[in-house]
């Protein structure tokens, strides 16, 4: 919609520099122009997930989510990559290319990807707008219980105000 949700998401997550403010997650600051304080992205330790799963198209999918559990610092691994493979049931697809995966399957992996960076909080860029209602309502089970489980913080964006009244403790409206 052009109202600058994505942008703001990069912003937080240090892809993108905003001219002046703060920015504090979980009592992190990870940006204050005042106090010239900008954390670069791998100190900012989000998990990002994009509406379009964002997979490595050229590695398998135990690859995918092993790349980012293999780069984080081993005192900020919380989940085991056995684990988030359970929660997220998809042992069976550990061997596929991305290529070969569903929508649904696809955004499993992704958020997989993410929770095994070992992050402090997830960014979630309307994570579920790409797939059918079926998909949309696994993946949101999926989310309620990362939620619920894990009680990582997640900043989601989406356009479905049912969506976000499932999912936020909090709801801030843009554009």
């Amino acid at each position: 919609s052009g109202a600058g949700k994505t942008s703001l998401l990069d912003m937080v997550a240090g892809l993108l520099r905003p001219d002046r403010g703060r920015i504090c997650v979980s009592g992190t600051v990870l940006f204050d122009s005042a106090a010239r304080i900008d954390l670069p992205p791998e100190q900012r330790a989000c998990g990002y997930v994009f509406q379009d799963g964002r997979l490595f198209p050229h590695r398998r999918v135990r690859d995918n989510l092993l790349y980012g559990w293999k780069l984080a610092p081993a005192e900020r691994r919380w989940l085991e990559p056995d684990a988030a493979i359970a929660f997220l049931g998809i042992g069976h697809l550990l061997e596929r290319m991305p290529r070969s995966l569903s929508g649904g399957e696809a955004q499993r992996v992704a958020i997989g990807r993410a929770l095994l960076s070992g992050p402090r909080f997830l960014l979630m860029d309307e994570p579920l707008a790409s797939l059918d209602a079926a998909r949309r309502d696994e993946i949101m089970r999926l989310i309620e219980r990362m939620r619920d489980e894990f009680g990582i913080p997640i900043l989601y964006v989406s356009h479905d105000r049912a969506e976000l009244d499932r999912l936020a403790a909090a709801v801030i409206p843009v554009g």
